[in-house]
């Protein structure tokens, strides 16, 4: 067994390891979202991690494919690792129709896979949080699912941030009323990159594809912001031709925000064009005050019909995405997120004195009053059982000694303050301890 060669541990690139305190606080984000979802009646779908290849990529382009991780399974099926949560959604819909009642409210959060080029914030294994609700074309729905994307963030202490949304059907007006409709999907992907290369840039690339300058200066006429809500879609509104459905739509979203008290929230943003070919109606993106440049945290929209690619039904929907690992990256650069090294309220240190059954009579004591506490196993040297402890993030020290064994009592030792009470009972310890949590 020597003389065998060593095997170096090392994960493939752009996967990664998560130490605890990394996966305490993305496990403690997942909780807080979870219950937020829950509170709007949305309710848990899980889906495999392969599924036949054919499945995934029916309707995507080259470049989805070079980034899937496909290959024969040995019952020689071509299969793939789902690459989003939305397609397995599709399918998921269409096969469980009968089953499903509608409309019909679901999140999922689990990890995809794609095989793109790892680089800074980006990598091949990632968790996706996705909420949707299928089966209603309403402007209830769509405001909900912007609501909860707002109500979602706040829960996991994200507040300062704004919400720009669109409506791609006003757009697709627009350029009806301008003579560019067969020419959309170009402009909306030159629209898309105006953050990135400037007005001057974008302009000039417009021109290219629409051949007339006019026509370029009123596209970017269209897809500046005013300085209200309701400013910005009356302008937007008179470009399009006049109020219609996908108007008055933006506008019965826009009361309900306001009747709710939340509107400061929202943008109007005629810029928004993501989802080329798959949203049709309102869509979003997320943004950090303090952090704008990070991108999109959180994105969605409305579609008219997820399952088309495999059920004729047409099934309407609208839902939003959350980039975790994005998220927390930009959470962690603002200085929002605390290092925690375990769950513990309290370590029961270990002194050696032949007293570890009262510890764990303690431990479990104090464990039915609602604290979270473990006995040190090893009666190791004092300052290494505190520095692993400090290690672990545990506010509460308990020293036990042979007198506490015969009056039943404890001492208890705020770690932060360095503060000791003695003679507590445990019911006291408890006390003390989740109060101060």
């Amino acid at each position: 067994m020597e003389n065998e060669k060593l095997i170096q541990p090392k994960v493939l690139k752009g996967f990664r390891d998560f130490m605890p305190q990394d996966e305490i606080l993305r496990a403690g984000l997942i909780e807080k979202l979870t219950a937020t979802f829950r509170s709007y009646g949305f309710v848990p779908i899980d889906t495999p991690v392969l599924e036949y290849t054919e499945i995934l990529l029916r309707k995507s382009n080259g470049e989805t494919e070079k980034q899937v991780f496909r290959f024969e399974d040995n019952g020689h099926r071509d299969v793939a690792m789902r690459f989003d949560l939305t397609v397995p959604f599709a399918r998921f819909t269409a096969e469980h129709k009968e089953e499903l009642y509608f409309p019909f409210k679901r999140y999922h959060i689990a990890k995809v896979w794609r095989g793109e080029k790892p680089q800074a914030g980006r990598y091949r294994e990632f968790v996706q949080c996705d909420f949707d609700t299928v089966g209603s074309d309403s402007a209830t729905s769509d405001f909900e699912t912007l609501a909860l994307m707002r109500a979602a963030l706040n829960a996991i202490g994200v507040e300062k941030i704004k919400i720009h949304l669109n409506h791609r059907g006003v757009f697709n007006r627009f350029l009806l009323s301008l003579g560019c409709k067969d020419k959309s999907e170009d402009i909306l992907r030159i629209v898309d990159k105006l953050a990135k290369i400037g007005a001057e840039e974008v302009t000039k690339e417009l021109t290219e594809v629409t051949g007339d300058a006019a026509k370029s200066s009123k596209i970017l006429e269209y897809i500046k912001p005013l300085s209200s809500f309701e400013e910005t879609l009356g302008h937007i509104e008179a470009l399009a031709g006049g109020e219609s459905d996908d108007t008055k739509r933006l506008k019965d979203i826009f009361a309900m925000m306001k009747a709710s008290g939340i509107e400061k929230t929202y943008v109007l943003d005629p810029s928004i064009t993501r989802g080329l070919d798959y949203y049709t109606g309102v869509v979003y993106e997320t943004f950090l005050d303090d952090l704008p440049s990070i991108g999109s945290v959180c994105s969605g929209g409305r579609y008219n019909n997820l399952a088309g690619l495999y059920t004729k039904e047409k099934i309407p929907g609208v839902g939003s995405s959350i980039g975790l690992d994005r998220l927390i990256a930009g959470l962690t650069e603002l200085g929002l997120t605390s290092a925690k090294g375990s769950y513990l309220d309290a370590e029961i240190y270990n002194n050696g004195e032949g007293l570890e059954v009262y510890m764990e009579k303690t431990a479990s004591l104090l464990r039915e009053l609602g604290v979270a506490v473990e006995v040190f196993p090893d009666a190791v040297k004092m300052a290494k059982q505190y520095a692993l402890t400090e290690k672990k993030g545990v506010p509460f020290g308990i020293l036990i000694g042979k007198d506490d064994e015969k009056n039943g009592t404890l001492t208890l030792k705020n770690l932060k303050t360095r503060e000791q009470q003695a003679g507590l009972s445990v019911m006291q310890a408890a006390s003390i301890i989740l109060k101060k949590n």
